[in-house]
């Protein structure tokens, strides 16, 4: 990822920033870029959102954000995300441990499920994310497209991801109607929706034109 890679292979037209224009973080309008008094913004005409030319201090609030998921990306996965109760009897369950006993209850498609979006989603979010950041970071020219395309998957994904926890609510809910079993959410839940909303706001917080300023700064 040296930021001496052939600049040819990257072909790349004029950008809103080399033509004096300002994008919208919210809507994408494009505005004139002026200047304005001190401690005032321009703002879209649309949704009324700030303008700025880049997301302010974008690296070090991605960075932060990033780390704490990874803190608590761990006890999230130690720790009890559920406790299942059948008859009176049960044990607390990590996210894998609780995967084993719906897979064991022939809940094979949940289980499934469950293992993808709780434990393989945020890990690749987080590794992700960590790739973009170093590679902005090392101003690398390599392959600005794929990983443009790469943060828009995990912004995308990054949507959805609450709804693992969504998951476990209804799968409370649902048991809980029954007189066999039961389910109690336990405290590794809480971390995993803490990973889950913090890994949210890093992928907001990103700024995907940080990948191309660096090939077009070089140039």
């Amino acid at each position: 990822m040296s930021s001496t890679t052939d600049h040819s292979m990257t072909p790349m037209g004029p950008t809103a920033r080399s033509l004096g224009l300002l994008n919208c973080h919210v809507c994408r309008r494009l505005y004139p870029a002026r200047e304005t008094p001190a401690g005032h913004h321009l703002h879209c005409s649309l949704c009324k959102a700030s303008l700025h030319r880049r997301k302010s201090n974008s690296l070090a609030r991605t960075w932060a954000l990033v780390i704490a998921a990874m803190l608590l990306y761990l006890p999230a996965n130690i720790f009890p995300i559920m406790s299942v109760v059948i008859s009176g009897r049960g044990e607390p369950d990590t996210i894998l441990s609780g995967v084993v006993a719906l897979m064991n209850a022939d809940a094979m498609v949940i289980a499934i499920l469950i293992f993808f979006a709780s434990i393989t989603v945020p890990m690749l979010k987080l590794c992700g994310l960590t790739f973009l950041l170093i590679s902005v970071q090392r101003r690398s020219h390599w392959r600005p497209k794929d990983r443009t395309r790469l943060y828009r998957l995990i912004e995308v994904i990054g949507r959805w991801s609450m709804i693992d926890m969504f998951m476990l609510s209804i799968l409370v809910a649902l048991v809980k109607l029954g007189a066999v079993a039961t389910i109690e959410p336990g405290i590794g839940a809480t971390s995993f929706a803490a990973v889950v909303v913090l890994t949210m706001f890093a992928a907001e917080s990103f700024d995907p034109r940080l990948i191309w300023d660096s090939i077009e700064e070089d140039r």
